[in-house]
């Protein structure tokens, strides 16, 4: 039985890994900053342990990662839902490296590391901030001469369940209503991780752009309005009214419209069949998840 580390296990990522992991056999060591949480009491009551680490506290990182086969690291992005207050860029960075470190301190045989689909293009075109954060992560992984994977997802379709995509009764995003998008289900995240320690043979030394869907602004708002049996139009919300959160946001939805991530789903799809489209993730879980929210707005008389 392998013991894997999962970095960040309450996040959506880490939970996605951890139960893929905990289905395909291996001992999970989910390491969080708060083990009395709820959301790490579900992981134990999965069949994960819980070991106390944090990414600022390398001491720490280098404890969980002791006598690990294999280690998966991730880390917030800037602006993504949930990202801690007043998190930066450089602390992804610092973040991403302390895990590295820690993973080649104590000879871990495997590292999988969640990056961002595009980052190979860095010496092609200027890449929207995250991108470059974890492009220099990834870096750092490869100078320290790590056994390494870097799975690079584009956007998640969980962005489409919540207030970062959904505002006053529409889909609302600065995307172009009519240029496709790409989007990956968190979950297939786990199944591409249980993958990559399942077969380090074949994935140690691999970069891999992965994307489950490509689809319009306005198919995406189809899509789910049908699998949600209610009216949820698109509305495009203008660059300018991004650009007063910040030019590194403008920057990553004009690069989104205008280049964007090209991943290649038949490529994903080959390398992993049970590969969610959007359709499928609505019908299994995104509709309800989309559903309930909206119940919740409407119930708190924000979305009348």
């Amino acid at each position: 039985m392998k013991t894997i580390v999962v970095m960040g296990a309450t996040g959506l990522q880490g939970r996605a890994v951890t139960a893929h992991l905990l289905a395909g056999g291996s001992h999970v060591r989910a390491v969080t900053r708060d083990p009395g949480a709820a959301a790490a009491r579900a992981l134990t009551r999965a069949g994960a342990e819980l070991v106390r680490a944090d990414m600022d506290d390398p001491a720490s990182l280098a404890a969980a990662a002791e006598g690990a086969d294999g280690l998966f690291s991730v880390q917030p992005t800037v602006g993504s839902p949930g990202t801690p207050a007043g998190f930066s860029a450089e602390d992804e960075v610092r973040w991403g490296r302390n895990v590295a470190d820690a993973a080649h301190a104590a000879g871990v045989r495997h590292l999988v590391y969640a990056s961002l689909a595009g980052a190979g293009r860095h010496d092609t075109e200027k890449l929207p901030g995250n991108t470059i954060s974890k492009w220099r992560v990834e870096q750092h992984i490869i100078r320290l001469g790590l056994p390494a994977t870097f799975l690079r997802p584009v956007s998640f379709m969980e962005n489409y369940t919540g207030a970062y995509h959904l505002h006053d009764g529409a889909v609302a995003t600065a995307f172009a209503a009519d240029v496709p998008q790409q989007v990956m289900a968190v979950d297939d995240v786990g199944a591409f991780a249980a993958l990559a320690f399942g077969r380090p043979g074949e994935w140690i030394g691999r970069a891999v752009d992965l994307a489950g869907d490509e689809l319009t602004p306005r198919q995406i708002a189809a899509a789910i309005s049908e699998a949600i049996g209610r009216p949820l139009p698109y509305v495009q919300i203008p660059l300018e009214v991004i650009a007063r959160l910040g030019a590194d946001f403008a920057h990553a939805y004009t690069w989104l419209n205008e280049r964007g991530y090209r991943a290649d789903v038949a490529f994903t799809r080959a390398l992993h069949p049970g590969l969610m489209d959007l359709r499928t993730w609505l019908r299994r879980t995104g509709a309800a998840q989309i559903a309930a929210f909206l119940a919740a707005q409407e119930a708190a008389g924000q979305n009348p």
